[in-house]
């Protein structure tokens, strides 16, 4: 009885998850199209496909950009999100400029997660703050 009740826990946990960054997403309409990009590159990438990044880079950065700039919903709109968008944008910036210059796949996979942490970072703060 005790592994349904673990498992009943961590299976509500994941629906507040999902219900708060859809609200995030519904809320904030340039990190859904952030995310859908990151979505449609990170996760091949995780698993050696390149190719959409490659592909993608300055969508990706343009988002990026179009979400700093976008209209931050209030209770998003603290230092520390600020913050993060802006290393958002910047470090899009970067990944696209390796991905023209011919980085490595393994500096392109190292950029990429590291602006995945960083878009998570956000979504957790949005998180926080909804609280």
């Amino acid at each position: 009885m005790k592994p349904l009740k673990v498992f009943l826990v961590l299976a509500i946990l994941i629906v507040a998850s999902s219900v708060s960054a859809q609200s995030t997403f519904d809320k904030w309409p340039a990190i859904k199209e952030f995310h859908e990009v990151m979505s449609q590159t990170f996760h091949p990438a995780e698993e050696g496909n390149l190719a959409p990044i490659k592909a993608r880079s300055e969508e990706m950065m343009n988002k990026a950009t179009m979400l700093l700039k976008s209209d931050i919903p209030t209770e998003f709109r603290t230092d520390a999100i600020l913050v993060l968008a802006e290393r958002l944008q910047l470090k899009s910036k970067a990944l696209h400029k390796l991905v023209k210059s011919s980085g490595t796949d393994a500096a392109i996979v190292k950029s990429i997660t590291d602006l995945h942490d960083t878009f998570h970072q956000i979504i957790g703060l949005c998180s926080d703050a909804k609280k």
